[in-house]
């Protein structure tokens, strides 16, 4: 490469130029020249001081990366302390905040200034003259690390402060800029493609490696990994020289350092917190991950007159969004036989709060993502929802597995659980599937059942009806059959438009069924008439039921566990909550009406052959008085409701237990009918 006349003066030039692409590329984010470009001038500027080392600056862009630290990082204090946090989850405790320093600075009207917590490591910036001389970690808020070699390595760091004439003084003596190394998600996506193609272990999460990188003692490591500094703060000798939190932002972007570009000012608290919902929504959008909002005074001189408590200033807060990852112990494994057969296995455990809801089950999808996870009862769990929807499993905290924790054995499983059922796993298919069964021949059954009388008794939905529907392919779950038309019905051989609309009409009337009716269609495995009745009792809405607890299910009188843990897997599955959502969507909403009567609480059993009515009727008769109906005779069984043709046992145990006899007369005399 030619030699300048003068290298001197054109280093210099190159030196400012290459410093204005960089502001452009990290802080605007919108650069006037192509990566080739920059680089061909670096290229020069490293020529020329390779030809010149004694024009070599502090400043220039080729000195950022140094020699190895020797014997570690050598710790420095603060000249003022690096502050954390109280945190606060929602808006009374951001109100309480706001109360506690109206009582110390009564009739003060407060400016907000709030902006979006970055999940990084924080890191103070020493500037002498506009020249970095010094870069701290927080250490224990007093005293610091010393990383200033690793820190020169982050592109986007200024190694003199931009010369901007609206900040001049600034550029006089010490400015201190406080902030956050952060790697960003697509720096950290591509880092692991690159781990990966390199036959190397990735990372965990971009936080913990930000904050590993930064402690290299090898400043080439860092350089070699794409960090990035966002600042936060300005800190003067002179207090009144940045009077506010928004002027220290607005000059961090002139001094050319990248900010978040969200942050804004409130004159009420109603507007902090629709920032703050706002960003509860957005915030997956940002480039990097947060865990919440900072909330502070604005005004600089309120802020350091309201002091500090401990390590934690009064007048900031720092809001969290609910924690999208959290750890809970395995307690069973329990498997989900879905609409086509597929056996979907689903993890129970103790109920924890992840992105804001509770979490009791998780799906595990099959049998080989628990054996690539070694995922087994008694593990300690790392539970996320993906899209903040989906609970799942990420991963086993091994360190904390119980001695003697088996592995778990799938096709044992579907033995124990399921001893009825033969299972198998055609070719390259990850599902079990129970043997001998199609999925058409299962969603039958499953839309014959909702629709059945003892369920949500649709008129003229019968066998036949419903294999033309499924086999014609309209009906693909048991909700689809509230989308069917007429115009639908008529396309098949079986309707004509009278027999057409008599279904359609006669499904339309079901849109509200009975809670403990919608609760039984459903189809659960172990849940019953009379278990429905109990569960809409207890929960009165789907949504309650849905979000149960184990314990919560099996304090439910005569559900055990095997049945609660059913019901889990059932909310538990997937395939199961779309059908839910589906549902709503086509305006099916199950209504709960307590049954009480002259009959409340009082049990049940019918034997025999009854004259006036079938047993399915009477068993209805008995719920709608509040009355409880079983199948069979036991210690809480008050009466037996005795038909032609009455067992010998049944009368042999209701004796045994004291349980009263009734004849049919006597029965209907009970039911207020004669």
């Amino acid at each position: 490469m030619p030699q300048p006349s003068n290298p001197e003066t054109r280093a210099q030039e190159l030196r400012q130029l290459l410093s204005g692409y960089s502001y452009e590329y990290h802080v605007l984010d919108a650069p006037t020249v192509s990566d080739a470009v920059y680089d061909s001038l670096m290229g020069e500027l490293k020529a020329i001081e390779a030809e010149h080392p004694e024009f070599i600056t502090p400043d220039s862009p080729t000195q950022r990366v140094g020699s190895e630290l020797l014997g570690g990082f050598q710790k420095v204090a603060h000249r003022s302390r690096m502050l954390s946090l109280n945190d606060v989850f929602d808006a009374s405790e951001v109100e309480a905040w706001v109360v506690r320093m109206d009582k110390l600075l009564p009739g003060t009207k407060h400016e907000f200034f709030a902006d979006i917590k970055m999940d990084g490591l924080a890191c103070a910036l020493i500037y002498e003259d506009g020249l970095l001389v010094q870069a701290l970690t927080r250490g224990d808020s007093f005293v610091g690390e010393d990383v200033t070699n690793n820190v020169r390595t982050i592109a986007n760091v200024p190694l003199r402060l931009r010369d901007d004439p609206s900040i001049a003084h600034l550029l006089v003596g010490r400015t201190e800029i406080r902030g956050e190394i952060v790697m960003l998600k697509k720096d950290f996506d591509a880092l692991n493609k690159k781990q990966e193609a390199a036959g190397k272990p990735t990372f965990a999460n971009p936080r913990n490696l930000a904050a590993g990188t930064i402690r290299q003692l090898d400043p080439k490591l860092v350089a070699e990994r794409p960090l990035t500094f966002m600042a936060y703060d300005l800190i003067r000798d002179d207090p009144s020289e940045v009077p506010t939190n928004m002027a220290a932002y607005e000059a961090i972007t002139h001094l050319g350092l990248r900010r978040n570009m969200q942050a804004s000012v409130f004159d009420s608290l109603s507007g902090v917190m629709q920032f703050v919902h706002e960003w509860d929504e957005k915030r997956h959008e940002l480039p990097f991950n947060t865990d919440g909002l900072v909330i502070k005074v604005n005004d600089r001189a309120l802020f350091a007159k309201l002091g500090v408590v401990g390590k934690q200033p009064r007048a900031a807060v720092a809001y969290k969004y609910a924690a999208e990852q959290a750890t809970t112990i395995v307690k069973d494994i329990v498997i989900s036989i879905g609409r086509t057969g597929a056996a979907t296995p689903v993890a129970v455990f103790d109920p924890v709060q992840v992105a804001g809801t509770t979490v009791q089950h998780a799906s595990l999808h099959n049998a080989d993502e628990i054996a690539r996870k070694d995922i087994r009862i008694g593990d300690t769990v790392i539970i996320f929802k993906a899209g903040d929807i989906i609970p799942q499993v990420e991963s086993v905290v091994m360190e904390l597995r119980p001695k003697g924790a088996e592995v778990f054995n799938y096709e044992d499983a579907l033995r124990a659980q399921y001893p009825e059922l033969e299972f198998e796993r055609r070719g390259d298919d990850v599902v079990y599937r129970v043997r001998g069964t199609s999925g058409d021949l299962i969603l039958k059954r499953s839309v014959e059942y909702y629709a059945s009388k003892g369920a949500l008794d649709i008129d003229t939905m019968g066998e036949k009806n419903v294999v033309a529907l499924v086999d014609a392919g309209l009906v693909r779950d048991i909700a689809d059959i509230y989308s069917l038309t007429v115009q639908d019905l008529l396309k098949l051989d079986r309707f004509a438009d009278i027999s057409a609309r008599k279904l359609v009409d006669a499904i339309q009337e079901k849109k509200t069924p009975p809670l403990e009716k919608f609760i039984l269609g459903l189809g659960i495995r172990h849940v019953g008439s009379q278990t429905a009745i109990d569960l809409a009792n207890r929960f009165e809405s789907i949504p309650r039921l849905a979000g149960a607890t184990l314990e919560q299910l099996e304090a439910v009188e005569g559900i055990g566990k095997v049945v609660a843990e059913s019901i889990l897997a059932w909310f538990a599955d997937e395939d199961n909550a779309a059908l839910l959502d589906k549902f709503e969507s086509l305006g099916v909403k199950p209504r709960y009406e307590k049954h009480e009567g002259t009959l409340n609480g009082v049990s049940f059993v019918v034997t025999g052959t009854l004259d006036s009515m079938s047993r399915d009727d009477a068993a209805e008769r008995i719920r709608a008085q509040g009355g409880i109906f079983q199948t069979s005779v036991g210690k809480d069984t008050k009466y037996l409701v005795a038909g032609g043709k009455v067992g010998a046992s049944k009368l042999a145990k209701a004796q045994a237990y004291g349980t009263v006899v009734l004849d049919e007369d006597a029965f209907l005399k009970l039911l207020g009918e004669k």
